[in-house]
């Protein structure tokens, strides 16, 4: 039995990509996508007609309202594939707005309700600022689910648990990026991989404390850099993976075990926490990875947001 399969044993595997052509090899519970992967699909020729028959079918329309169309296109393809979820981005230039994010939210639900898709199979993602968070609260209440994501420090997963949110993303491969960055010709990969692995210990702790206090979000990995990490949060609720790792796990054999397990965090000797929003802020503040990650994250989406707009706009005016 390859990786994958033995993997699917203890955990939901979801992909992590816009490019829904891929998704069938792999069988995938769910989909995540966001604008960095939607901006790579739409610029592969299989699906340039794809973005171009959308911006042709809302000529005239607002770009936001254009772009959200787009994004509900690719979730619908997707949607055909994989027999779950699939998650969709608010626009990250919005990660400070509450009001402004659960608008788009509305309408990003509202489109793919009306295209037949009930909500239970939408994930609407948000990025884990305070805002963010206050604004899936919200969200939450009303029925629609959310999937917080760029979640790099401890405190936003509290916060996100004590709020309701069904499902969380935090970045394993951002995390080790940036320790591995910070300790330059100190790192020992060896030493720092597997268990080990500060996104992996990252992950690990927020699943202990989920499970140890019975709260209900759900925690996907995300943002792999190997498939070491991938097996090491072997038992996490889910994780989502590129379609290239995906592929080496497929291709792989070794023997793959339960790295995570809910029965065994209920023994943790860990204390429970809360954080109110001047506690969140200064905790976030103190974690210098995660601070700078979630800015970086947040301004990098931002970024290809942005190019996907001008991709509208020059279609717009051929």
């Amino acid at each position: 039995m390859n990786q994958l399969d033995q993997l699917k044993q203890f955990t939901t595997v979801v992909a992590d990509t816009g490019n829904f052509k891929q998704l069938a090899q792999f069988a995938p519970q769910d989909a995540t996508t966001n604008p960095s992967l939607i901006l790579k699909a739409v610029q592969q020729p299989e699906y340039a007609p794809l973005l171009a028959e959308t911006v042709a079918a809302h000529r005239g329309r607002a770009l936001d309202e254009i772009v959200d169309e787009v994004l509900v296109r690719f979730g619908l393809e997707i949607l055909k594939v994989v027999p779950g979820r699939v998650s969709t981005e608010v626009d990250a230039r919005l990660s400070f707005d509450t009001a402004a994010t659960v608008a788009r939210a509305h309408r990003l639900i509202a489109l793919y309700e009306a295209a037949g898709i009930p909500r239970e199979r939408v994930l609407i993602k948000i990025a884990s600022t305070w805002e963010g968070i206050e604004a899936a609260r919200q969200l939450e209440k009303e029925g629609i689910r959310c999937n917080l994501t760029l979640l790099f420090a401890f405190c936003q997963a509290v916060a996100c648990g004590d709020a309701g949110i069904q499902l969380i993303s935090p970045f394993v491969g951002r995390i080790y990026d940036w320790y591995k960055k910070a300790a330059g010709a100190q790192w020992n990969e060896a030493a720092m991989a597997g268990a080990n692995d500060p996104g992996v210990k990252s992950v690990s702790q927020i699943y202990t404390y989920y499970k140890k206090f019975g709260i209900a979000t759900e925690v996907m990995g995300a943002s792999f850099r190997n498939i070491g990490q991938i097996n090491a949060l072997s038992g996490c609720d889910l994780l989502t993976i590129s379609p290239d790792l995906l592929a080496q796990l497929q291709g792989a054999d070794a023997p793959v075990a339960r790295a995570l397990d809910a029965a065994a965090a209920k023994d943790a000797a860990i204390d429970e926490v809360h954080f109110d929003e001047a506690a969140f802020r200064w905790a976030l503040n103190e974690d210098a990875m995660a601070t700078e990650k979630l800015a970086e994250g947040i301004r990098a989406f931002a970024v290809d947001a942005g190019k996907l707009d001008r991709m509208i706009l020059d279609l717009q005016a051929a």
